[in-house]
């Protein structure tokens, strides 16, 4: 089970770095960088590159051959953990003078804003992004780019849930037949539960969280974990959990099902980011401009069904398009100022 992350001391020990009350001054994002020979020569040379990433495991592998197929060359060393986790090591790991993350991948936008103000990103726009992404996908500094889109949604396995039974949103999992026949993800491990419990509050509010623990919601960590227990049918229903997740289910013939709540559904923007302090600069640039560019994009919609950010992609046959579905609102500087207060409620609540 997760352990309790203190976010705020993450925060404030990393900080110390620059002194106390130390501020830093963004400047307007540098100009916009392609792929060029002299890149790709430099990032070679480097031969590696550190990707820290929540992303599921087979899935950022699978993305990362690809890259490594197109420049042979250059390794992709993938670090893959919940989005909290990531951010509590990435702080350890700058507190002690650590350089080892290039870039990273996190499932909780909200990341963001304390690695700017400590620092610690190195601004750095792809040409891609400038042209066919839309601002609120961009860090106006250039600090930051998301690169997947996706939901969390509940599921359900269709062998244990009847048609008649199917639960329509978030008040339905209250009713007393789904007692222990639930799963859930942590918000103190994953970012993506992180983001989406802080939506499902602004909507359902904490009361919804109190009737949900009384249920005996088996927890896990991941918000790749969920899918895979409905799947195997060790639970009926997910609260929540990565759509692209059960679709990858789907596709690998387990009776699961996607559920669009009534109430709504949360948003995952997840972006990427390079540390100033990268000690494969180039590497990651090009790791940045490729996964950001059509044709990195479209692999991994391709591999994982998420949703397309570039506007030169289209969506994975048979995803429901997002304008036909309610969708939550996402507040990362919501998130950045609530985290460690949400953790600790949760974490009572459940009793984990």
């Amino acid at each position: 089970m997760a352990t309790r992350l203190d976010r705020r001391k993450v925060i404030v020990g990393a900080g110390a770095l620059l002194g106390a009350g130390s501020t830093r001054v963004l400047s307007a994002a540098p100009p916009a960088v392609g792929i060029s020979a002299a890149l790709i020569a430099a990032a070679v040379k480097e031969a590696k590159v550190n990707w820290y990433t929540a992303m599921d495991l087979v899935v950022a592998e699978k993305w990362a051959k690809a890259f490594e197929a197109k420049f042979p060359g250059v390794a992709v060393r993938v670090e893959r953990s919940g989005s909290e986790r990531l951010f509590q090591r990435i702080g350890q790991e700058m507190a002690s003078g650590i350089r080892n993350v290039d870039i990273v991948n996190t499932a909780d936008a909200a990341h963001v804003l304390p690695w700017k103000r400590n620092g610690w990103l190195a601004a750095f726009v792809p040409e891609e992004v400038a042209e066919h992404y839309a601002p609120h996908h961009r860090d106006p500094d250039g600090y930051a780019v998301t690169v997947r889109l996706y939901l969390c949604v509940i599921g359900v396995n269709t062998k244990l849930v009847a048609p008649a039974d199917m639960p329509a949103g978030y008040v339905d999992l209250l009713d007393p037949k789904w007692v222990g026949k639930l799963v859930k993800g942590h918000p103190g491990y994953s970012g993506t539960i992180m983001s989406a419990t802080y939506q499902m509050v602004q909507v359902l509010g904490w009361g919804y969280f109190e009737k949900l623990a009384r249920q005996r919601v088996m927890q896990v960590q991941s918000s790749v974990d969920p899918p895979k227990k409905i799947a195997l049918g060790e639970r009926a229903v997910m609260v929540d959990g990565g759509d692209y997740n059960v679709v990858q289910h789907k596709e690998q013939g387990a009776p699961v099902e996607i559920v669009y709540a009534t109430e709504g559904t949360p948003s995952i923007s997840s972006p990427n980011c390079i540390f100033a302090g990268a000690v494969n600069p180039n590497a990651a640039r090009l790791l940045q401009c490729w996964m950001t560019s059509a044709e990195g994009q479209q692999s991994l919609v391709d591999i994982s069904g998420q949703y397309p950010i570039h506007t030169l992609v289209k969506a994975k046959a048979g995803r429901k398009p997002l304008s036909e579905i309610k969708l939550m609102t996402e507040n990362p500087t919501g998130i950045d100022a609530e985290a460690e207060a949400i953790t600790t409620r949760y974490t009572a609540l459940f009793r984990v």
